[in-house]
């Protein structure tokens, strides 16, 4: 007779997520819509963590909380942990110390990944909700390059505006606008982008429209965690 062991209190769900406390609104293909995945997430919101704490002040006295709750997802069962927010790339050892399994910080991660995709010549951009909140530090804890282009959305009149300041409501035609326009502009300021990598968790729900508008790969945080989780839980093929 087969045996079947537990120990979990939730199983099913290989990736818990690290979710800010916000109020506006996550359309699908945002990591904090649990609709963008095709596989089960546990998440758990770190009271305290809204944007502009985390963006404009690099989660300044958030980092135990941080902690205390990916711990609290180990403990009910999953086996790897994600955030949905690309400035807590800054303390990805830290987090991943603490928390004690695999831990997915930030979208900034994929881009040394990206960069060794492109042909010679070629290198992977960044697009940012807050060009000026993304200081050297976080980009070098994420390992990204010295000198990688980056673009953000701060110049529009909608997404930036929205997120930072963490309000209800949100014109989707307009945080759309953002998005391409800042991708347009990154790409004609660099001749040499191969790609784009989109730091905010927020812009995945864009990816199609950004691709579609510069002709480039885009690679998303929703992307990255398919990948986290095909590692955590390897498709059975037989």
């Amino acid at each position: 007779m087969a045996t079947v062991r537990g120990g979990k209190a939730i199983t099913g769900a290989a990736v818990g997520l690290l979710m800010l406390e916000t109020r506006f609104p996550r359309l699908p293909g945002d990591v904090g819509n649990m609709a963008s995945f095709a596989f089960p997430l546990h998440a758990r919101v770190v009271r305290d963590a809204t944007p502009s704490r985390v963006v404009q002040q690099r989660a300044a006295g958030l980092l135990d909380a941080f902690i205390e709750a990916g711990r609290g997802l180990v403990a009910d069962g999953v086996d790897g942990v994600v955030a949905n927010c690309g400035f807590l790339a800054l303390y990805q050892r830290e987090l991943a110390a603490g928390i004690g399994v695999p831990v997915l910080s930030s979208s900034l991660l994929q881009v040394a990944m990206v960069n060794a995709l492109l042909p010679p010549g070629m290198r992977a951009g960044v697009l940012t909700v807050s060009a000026k909140s993304l200081r050297s530090d976080t980009l070098a804890a994420a390992n990204v390059p010295p000198g990688t282009p980056i673009g953000s959305t701060e110049g529009g009149t909608e997404f930036t505006r929205v997120l930072l300041n963490d309000l209800p409501e949100m014109d989707i035609g307009a945080a759309r606008a953002d998005n391409v326009a800042a991708a347009l502009a990154l790409q004609a300021a660099h001749p040499d982008l191969g790609a784009l990598v989109l730091e905010c968790t927020n812009m995945a729900p864009f990816g199609a429209d950004i691709a579609a508008a510069t002709g480039l790969p885009v690679f998303t945080m929703v992307n990255l965690i398919a990948w986290f989780q095909g590692g955590l839980s390897p498709r059975r093929f037989g």
